[in-house]
């Protein structure tokens, strides 16, 4: 396999390793330069199209061709990834992607800090104590924003200086916007800086998404102006109220209240530690990045964040940073220069250490998957050791087997038996067991009889023993179990645990007290997937066992009519209810004159 094939192949394996979730991946080539920034709905589907069509668009051929590695970043919506694509096109300027020549932003919405503000579309963020919102990927929401807020509130769009003392000397008189209805005229008096102060806060409601007022304010107005007969006015609020309900919240990307930050963010395992850190200047993200850290001794989270820190600095940022503040998850002893450290609680700061922690969790599953998919077996012997440590298994549990009864109101009680080889299911060797001793409802003579009858086989046979046998049940089920096995001296020679469906106990003998695994441990998901695999296969079987039941009673029940009759025709009508409506000469064709005479009669008789 050449070089380029094998690295391709790489490529596909990682993107196979990918969430399918929005966000933004950036292409490197081998001297870590980006080449490329694009922004995914589905960042698996959208990553791996690259690696698996054939391009008629020659740049895109090349680009393929020069990538060696690929790293991306996980957001909350495709809106965050549209401004967060734009973020890091800006910053690296790729060689493969288009120039933004005119570089401009996108559009916001301010709220200018000054008497009776006015609230207009902008594209630059001035630090003045006004208060902005956005950025908006649509310049069309803003403008739709804007006219509904003029619409609703009658806001000024003048740009005098309406202090009070001008307002109180008359320098002012009223515009055409007065005469139109579009304004209220506060430059002469007519509209009071309380009223339109109240119009101010609902707008921000809106803009920061907090609707829920906003709607009320809306709902409100739009009552009073059909209580008025002014159904115009109010068929325009509602049109309103319908556009604000599919208003979406700002995005966690960007935000105009911060300024210069670095987030850090880590979790921490037995081996290594993965740590995620986001440079955030004037509000936007222009910075990703992720480490793995490997663990030399038993060092604490704390003591393993301050070292990512500094080395972030030293390798990422060329020994300097401008961030006025750090914010990480837990109060750190360790301080740099003048920055401050900070744990947030709420607010926006607070969503950026989220998306970093969940871009780390990701980042951690992605690897894992990623081992599975290059290294099947690593994998494998990766989960068996781990099954051995959290069981207090002796060896480790290549071969597992787990049992389930099943029966439905006491009737045709069947039971199953699942092998798991290497943590997967193993379906050439599974077993079905019809119960045989057990008359009636009795799950624990049952489960003791199929033990005994699976085992003593497996003596007879000198086939090779599990390491683990799952029953399904708790302490009833699993004694059950344990009396089979000493009656074939097996007890101590296989380990073998209960699991409780209630509250997922497991159960060893002797031990009246259960352990609790973790609902996210790997050994615990392969247990339930053992269980609800028996559960599966063995009411499969018993379904299959009633049908049959049935089939016999309804055709063999024909004096004259045997199993091998009755099963021909079911091979080739399929249903005993389409061979009831069969003409005789249809029957014959298919198992001669005598027997069809008697299935004919039998039916005409049935429904007569």
């Amino acid at each position: 396999m050449s070089e380029k094939k094998t690295l391709l192949e790489e490529l596909k394996i990682l993107a196979k390793s990918m969430p399918e979730l929005p966000g933004v991946y950036r292409y490197l080539d081998g001297e870590e330069n980006v080449i490329y920034v694009g922004k995914a709905k589905n960042l698996k589907k959208r990553v791996l199209s690259y690696f698996t069509k054939k391009y008629d668009n020659n740049k895109t051929a090349v680009l393929v061709k020069n990538i060696r590695k690929i790293k991306h970043f996980v957001v909350e919506t495709e809106t965050d990834a549209l401004l967060l694509e734009n973020n890091l096109i800006k910053k690296y300027r790729p060689r493969y992607n288009i120039l933004l020549k005119d570089d401009k932003s996108y559009p916001w919405i301010c709220i200018k800090n000054e008497p009776f503000p006015r609230v207009f579309q902008t594209r630059n963020v001035i630090k003045d104590g006004s208060d902005y919102f956005g950025p908006y990927t649509s310049v069309r929401l803003v403008r739709i924003l804007l006219e509904m807020f003029k619409k609703l509130f009658q806001l000024r769009t003048c740009k005098l200086n309406l202090s009070e003392g001008n307002i109180q000397k008359g320098k002012y008189k009223v515009c055409l916007d007065y005469h139109l209805g579009n304004c209220k005229a506060p430059c002469v008096q007519k509209q009071e800086l309380r009223e339109y102060d109240e119009h101010i806060i609902q707008i921000k409601n809106i803009l920061k998404g907090n609707t829920k007022k906003a709607i009320q304010f809306l709902t409100e107005k739009m009552q009073e102006y059909a209580q008025n007969l002014e159904f115009e006015k109010a068929q325009t609020t509602k049109e309103n109220l319908d556009l604000l309900k599919e208003y979406q919240i700002k995005s966690t990307v960007v935000s105009p209240s911060l300024r210069n930050i670095d987030v850090f963010s880590i979790i921490n395992d037995d081996k290594n530690a993965f740590v995620n850190f986001l440079k955030i200047v004037n509000g936007s993200i222009i910075q990703v990045h992720t480490a793995e850290i490997k663990k030399k001794l038993d060092e604490t989270k704390e003591d393993l964040l301050s070292f990512a820190i500094t080395d972030f600095i030293q390798t990422k940022m060329n020994g300097f940073t401008n961030a006025e503040e750090f914010i990480v998850s837990f109060p750190l002893d360790f301080s740099y220069e003048k920055v401050k450290i900070t744990v947030p609680q709420i607010g926006d700061k607070k969503k950026l250490l989220e998306l970093s922690e969940r871009n780390l969790k990701y980042y951690k599953l992605e690897k894992l998957k990623h081992q599975t998919l290059i290294d099947p077996q690593r994998h494998a012997k990766r989960i068996m050791r781990t099954m051995q440590a959290d069981l207090r298994l002796q060896e480790r549990p290549i071969h597992i087997e787990c049992f389930d009864n099943s029966n439905i109101q006491g009737t045709n009680p069947v039971a199953a038996c699942v092998v798991f080889r290497h943590g997967k299911p193993a379906k050439k060797d599974y077993r079905k067991f019809k119960i045989k001793t057990v008359e009636g409802p009795d799950d624990f003579a049952s489960m003791e009889e199929i033990i005994y009858r699976r085992y003593k086989r497996l003596l007879d046979e000198k086939q090779d023993l599990p390491q683990l046998i799952i029953v399904d049940g708790g302490k009833g089920q699993l004694s059950a179990a344990l009396k089979s096995l000493e009656k074939l001296n097996l007890r101590g020679k296989i380990a073998i645990i209960g699991i409780a469906k209630r509250l997922e106990e497991i159960y060893f003998p002797g031990d009246s007290v259960p352990l609790y695994l973790d609902k996210n441990s790997e050994t615990l998901k392969i247990i339930q997937f053992a269980r609800n695999e028996a559960h599966r296969f063995g009411i499969t079987f018993h379904r299959n066992k009633r049908s049959e039941k049935f089939i016999k009673s309804e055709l063999e029940n024909i004096k004259g009519i045997g199993e091998g009759t009755a099963i021909k025709l079911l091979q080739e009508f399929k249903t005993v209810k389409a061979i009831s409506k069969l003409k005789l000469n249809e029957i014959e064709i298919s198992i001669g004159k005598s027997k069809a005479k008697l299935i004919f009669d039998y039916f005409e008789q049935k429904m007569s």
